[in-house]
């Protein structure tokens, strides 16, 4: 069994932790203001694209002025030379002005859309996908053992695509519907003050309610998130590769389907919980302000002008009557959609400042040492524990690895071989002790020259969707012959159609090349004998070898690896017999160290697993 390092995993945490969830993350209190944290968004944005910026806060009052003012303006124009029998043809002629303004409007609105808007948001969504990989990037390992940061990491990546960049259009709209609130208000002022004045306290009066409704909204979203994810995660599973034989060999499409059906039923049943309150709620709002506000007291105070005091024209009447509507509609708006939108961006945007202000534990030395040849490796008093653990995953270790020495690390599940190999490449850093490299703390150096000077296959390896001699380079140019080389000296035998060109796996290449397990691990080895490093690292290197590969594997190793110093974690232990040192892990500790020949004349616990292994393909 492979050392698997940390235990829980990312996703489970620590016993005793309960995982946070990105639902209960989004209800949680933020530290800062919505409007804080739309501004901290709106800010980098600006920093990426500072024209789209603008030209959205611009957009969003020239999009929506021109209809809104010939609602009102246009429409009380026209009423007004028929009641007072002017000379129609000025109707042709506002009609016509009106025409050429709405086709103005809709033709620079396009241009605007599909030259400049498209071409500047895949810029701005690029910008800040690169800011947050780039932070991921550098992110410490532990990162991925929080569960709390490790699911907000997740949102933060899922949502940065559309989710949060979403908010520069609620503000362009927000800047629109303001500029036509004061607009509208505006003219509605000149027609006549009072009338303005009933509108704002009809609105005003309901408010709470619309709020009211804006919050319940808020909150059936969110409750409809959490049960929508259970019921994706179950749907994912029967289109999913990495499920389809366990599906299909088993009985749990039955489960599958059960809980899918659960989750579903759980939605539905959230809606029409939600759905009761809302509509009582949006009909008592409805009553207010359309039925009494709208039909029955500004009509009454709009008659009573027109027809007894005179003092408004049948085209302010209209015009009024449009206003009071645009008005309610961006009231609306900005106290009731600005609520539930805006406080909900405003969550995601806080996960993503903490996100980007997540400062690292490991810090950055100040040495760049590049080395060819390897040195000697000199670990002291070394002792670890992870995040939030108390029990120590190494304690007290001492080794020290000669130039071009050849090191096996042996050892039970969870001893912590993985664990000592993390620390060297300083992925974690240690509780206590210290690692040396030629005399030189690891920890003063740059982090990329120290890791530089490692290839490493570790246990999980990956296999990228890209071509094979990028896979085994890891970097966009590489020497054809040495990526040839490196393969052949692997075992890899598999014909190329295309060469080093060839594409693997089939995430974007319908043609793309599939492999077994044993040939991803033959490619990932590769790796080692591709890169100029003085150190290799070999997590579990024959795992899913055949024990002939195995075998020509070890051979190619010695051969290609004779000048550099080779640290390899195995539990077959045939592979350890031509290590020039064994050292056997228990409970984070060496229990044992020596070569093959001294351990199995120790008749310990290595002595032990090897012939326990050795047994077994004697029989």
């Amino acid at each position: 069994m492979p050392d698997m390092g940390p235990p829980g995993g990312p996703m489970m945490g620590r016993p005793g932790q309960k995982p946070l969830g990105m639902d209960e993350m989004l209800k949680s209190k933020p530290k800062h203001s919505t409007f804080s944290n739309i501004f901290y968004f709106l800010k980098i944005m600006f920093k990426i694209s500072p024209l789209l910026v603008i030209g959205e806060c611009f957009w969003g009052a020239l999009m929506r002025l021109p209809t809104k003012i010939i609602s009102v303006l246009g429409v009380k124009y026209v009423i007004d030379v028929i009641s007072s029998g002017d000379d129609t043809s000025k109707i042709v002629h506002a009609v016509i002005l009106i025409g050429i303004i709405l086709v103005i409007s809709e033709s620079i609105n396009w241009l605007y859309r599909e030259i400049f808007f498209q071409v500047e948001r895949e810029k701005l969504e690029k910008g800040i996908s690169q800011m947050l990989y780039k932070k991921a990037r550098k992110l410490d390992f532990e990162n991925y053992d929080n569960p709390d940061f490790y699911n907000n990491f997740i949102l933060v990546i899922e949502a940065s695509s559309g989710g949060i960049t979403g908010v520069l259009g609620m503000v362009q709209r927000y800047i629109g519907e303001i500029v036509s609130l004061v607009t509208i208000g505006g003219i509605l002022l000149a027609i006549d003050p009072i009338c303005l004045l009933i509108i704002i306290l009809i609105v005003a009066i309901f408010t709470p309610v619309g709020r009211k409704i804006g919050r319940l909204q808020a909150e059936r979203q969110i409750e409809n998130n959490i049960r929508h994810r259970k019921a994706d995660y179950f749907a994912r599973i029967f289109y999913l590769q990495d499920y389809c034989k366990e599906v299909r060999m088993n009985d749990i499409k039955s489960l599958l389907i059960k809980r899918y059906n659960s989750a579903a039923d759980e939605v539905i049943s959230n809606q029409k919980f939600y759905a009761k309150k809302i509509s009582i709620i949006y009909f008592l709002q409805e009553c207010g302000v359309q039925i009494l506000g709208f039909m029955f007291v500004l009509p009454l105070y709009l008659g009573y002008c027109v027809l007894e005091s005179k003092s408004l024209s049948a085209g302010d009447f209209v015009a009024s009557f449009n206003g009071a509507f645009q008005i309610a509609a961006s009231f609306s708006f900005l106290t009731v959609g600005v609520m539930r939108m805006f406080s909900e961006r405003a969550k995601l945007i806080e996960k993503y400042r903490d996100f980007l202000a997540k400062e690292n534990k490991i810090k950055e030395g100040s040495i760049e040492d590049i080395e060819e040849k390897p040195q000697e490796i000199k670990i002291e008093n070394l002792s670890f524990a992870y995040p939030n653990c108390e029990e120590f995953a190494l304690k007290d270790i001492n080794l020290t690895v000669k130039p071009y020495e050849k090191i096996a690390l042996v050892g039970y599940n969870g001893a912590g071989k993985t664990t000592l190999t993390n620390l060297l490449l300083r992925l974690y850093d240690p509780s206590s002790g210290s690692i040396k490299i030629g005399n030189k703390d690891i920890s003063k150096l740059t982090l990329d020259s120290h890791r530089a000077r490692f290839a490493a296959v570790f246990q999980d390896f990956q296999i990228f969707a890209s071509t094979i001699g990028e896979n085994v380079s890891l970097d966009i140019s590489y020497d054809d012959d040495a990526v040839t080389d490196a393969l052949s000296q692997s075992g890899f035998t598999k014909p190329l159609p295309k060469g080093n060109e060839t594409q693997l796996l089939r995430e974007f290449d319908d043609n793309g090349m599939m492999m077994s397990g044993g040939e991803s691990q033959k490619v990932a080895i590769a790796r080692t004998f591709y890169k100029s490093c003085p150190y290799i690292i070999l997590d579990e290197p024959s795992a899913n070898l055949d024990p002939i590969a195995e075998y020509n594997l070890n051979q190619s190793m010695i051969t290609a690896a004779k000048h550099k110093t080779v640290i390899f974690i195995s539990h077959r232990l045939s592979t350890t017999v031509n290590a020039d040192k064994i050292y056997v892990m228990e409970k984070g500790s060496i229990i044992e160290s020596g070569t093959h020949k001294q351990l199995m004349e120790q008749n310990g616990t290595y002595a032990y697993m090897f012939r326990l292994q050795a047994e077994k393909y004697k029989n």
